[in-house]
């Protein structure tokens, strides 16, 4: 899974435009008084039928409903709205941060799980973020070890992009169980 996660950088690094050095400028030659400035236009609508929107805690909740789980609403307050998710095999939590005033459009989504084992010890916990770009572990004040996740949202972002990040998150669940299960053998064979 930690393949996969590099192989999901690459892909990003890989799409990132390439800018190319500005032009030097060219004088020019003097001007009448500028044209005034066009009103910007607004966004671009939607295509039809295209009424999903990643930035809604309530579309991530359908979302995983039609992939076998179960999310609902655990606490909402001060801008976020948490969500408790459970699926046939484990449970977890997910965070959308910096909501508007009626829960949406938010601008950030986490992810994130604990685990009761603890057999890592904190060099270990940090050995581990070392092997993964995407996944984040730390330890909490009980000594508990927990995953994260985390994403900026955009009101562009779609059924697929969001069904991409969960994929990575259970991708950080995989690595997650598999660094507990033994964190000396995991680190070992990390790349």
């Amino acid at each position: 899974m930690r393949k996969l996660t590099s192989v999901l950088a690459a892909i990003a690094l890989a799409g990132s435009p390439v800018l190319a050095a500005p032009a030097a400028p060219k004088a020019a030659a003097p001007k009448a008084a500028a044209p005034k400035a066009a009103a910007p236009k607004p966004a671009a609508p939607r295509p039809a039928g295209a009424g999903f929107d990643a930035r809604d805690p309530a579309n991530l909740v359908a979302l995983l409903s039609s992939m076998g789980a179960t999310a609902q609403v655990a606490d909402s307050h001060d801008g976020d709205v948490k969500l408790s998710v459970k699926t046939p095999s484990f449970s977890f939590g997910a965070e959308y941060v910096d909501c508007g005033a009626s829960g949406k459009a938010c601008q950030a989504l986490a992810f994130s799980a604990t685990s009761e084992k603890s057999r890592a010890n904190l060099a270990q916990l940090n050995a581990f973020n070392q092997t993964s770009i995407t996944c984040r572990v730390f330890q909490d004040q009980t000594a508990k070890p927990h995953v994260v996740y985390s994403t900026i949202l955009t009101a562009t972002d779609t059924r697929e992009e969001l069904r991409t990040h969960l994929g990575v998150w259970q991708g950080c669940l995989v690595s997650f169980g598999a660094f507990l299960a033994d964190p000396i053998a995991y680190l070992a064979s990390a790349p």
